[in-house]
């Protein structure tokens, strides 16, 4: 039988501690790859791994206490941790890049925050 992997929790951290919950991401890494060309050669003779960027799109962000003065806005050096049940996922150095926010009584609902990492790790 085939084994889908799901996430269990998306929390965001600041200095150990959780301060949002999302319900659901969007990851995309992209390296700045290229070509290594040779004079007089009709094709590249090797590639070239670049820097490695990371980005996520959390959706339905719910800040976890809202009365314990939380601002988003001002965050910054973060951690984006997502749970799986085979293995965590840690994006470090995060800041965040775009926030589209929507609000209810008594709540603050973040529809959509763009993120960037400067680091990912994998912990078994």
């Amino acid at each position: 039988m085939l084994s889908i992997p799901t996430s269990n929790e998306i929390t965001i951290e600041v200095d150990g501690r959780k301060i949002a919950v999302a319900q659901s991401y969007r990851a995309r890494t992209t390296r700045d790859s290229k070509y290594v060309e040779a004079f007089g050669s009709a094709e590249p003779v090797a590639t070239v791994g670049g820097r490695v960027k990371h980005q996520l799109e959390l959706s339905r962000v719910l800040i976890s206490a809202p009365g314990d003065g939380v601002d988003f806005h001002a965050i910054s050096g973060f951690n984006v941790v997502i749970v799986k049940p085979d293995r965590k996922v840690i994006y470090s150095g995060c800041e965040w890049a775009g926030i589209d926010e929507t609000a209810g009584l008594g709540s603050v609902v973040l529809e959509s925050v763009t993120i960037v990492a400067s680091k990912r790790l994998e912990i078994a």
